[in-house]
């Protein structure tokens, strides 16, 4: 893996943006509760991170509740929202250490005073980091970030609305677009994520389920991606 940072910078791989899927499915194939499973994907995305920060990719964004989360079992959603409170509150040092920039897309608005202050605290704590750009999407459904945005531009009263001003107005103005999407649990679809922003992102499916994504997965999808030929409609 010692040719995979020149290769990122090759092939100008600044952002992957990843669907952390099938915590819970494999909880329930090892036959353990699905706490156990989110607990283990929390340690995944620590190592996808550290391998970026490795790597060299500057951005990475992470599905981590989506708005239609909600309609999970209510004590699922309530292990989820303490899952988040705990992991960053016991992970902010090392992240701040290590010059992580934390950013949270969604509407946190929804979500319980305590936690907002929580994830304020992270941001601000990291806001002058220089490493990796994390962005956390939570409590996040794209059509809904459309909406708002456009509500957004109608509301401050600009009358010609261009792609430039709608990319403006959404949670992720200040970066660029993901070059790679990453799905891992073996689904094929992007559920509701990103849905402007991946319109000419590469797209790579990885079977294995979250918990079990690594360095040396995320290499791969690096080198699958360095050997797609990106057209951009030409």
């Amino acid at each position: 893996m010692n040719n995979i940072k020149k290769i990122v910078k090759d092939c100008q791989l600044k952002h992957v943006a990843i669907i952390m899927d099938g915590n819970r499915r494999w909880a329930k194939e090892k036959k353990l509760p699905s706490a156990v499973g989110h607990k283990k994907g929390v340690d995944a995305l620590k190592e996808a991170i550290r391998a970026c920060d490795d790597f060299g990719i500057k951005y990475l964004t992470v599905y981590a509740f989506s708005t239609e989360n909600w309609n999970r079992a209510p004590e699922e959603v309530k292990f989820l929202m303490n899952l988040l409170s705990e992991t960053i509150k016991n992970e902010l040092t090392e992240m701040y250490k290590n010059n992580v920039v934390i950013n949270f897309i969604g509407d946190t608005t929804k979500l319980n005073k305590n936690l907002q202050k929580i994830l304020d605290n992270a941001v601000k704590t990291t806001k002058n980091n220089s490493g990796v750009h994390l962005q956390i999407a939570f409590n996040y459904g794209s059509r809904a970030e459309i909406v708002k945005a456009v509500q957004d531009i109608v509301n401050s009263g600009e009358k010609i609305i261009t792609e430039d001003l709608i990319s403006k107005n959404l949670y992720t103005a200040n970066i660029p677009d993901p070059d790679l999407l990453i799905r891992t649990g073996g689904e094929y679809r992007v559920s509701n994520y990103l849905l402007w922003q991946i319109a000419y992102s590469e797209i790579i499916i990885v079977p294995d389920f979250w918990p079990e994504f690594s360095k040396q997965k995320l290499a791969e999808c690096v080198m699958e991606f360095a050997h797609r030929n990106r057209r951009w409609g030409k």
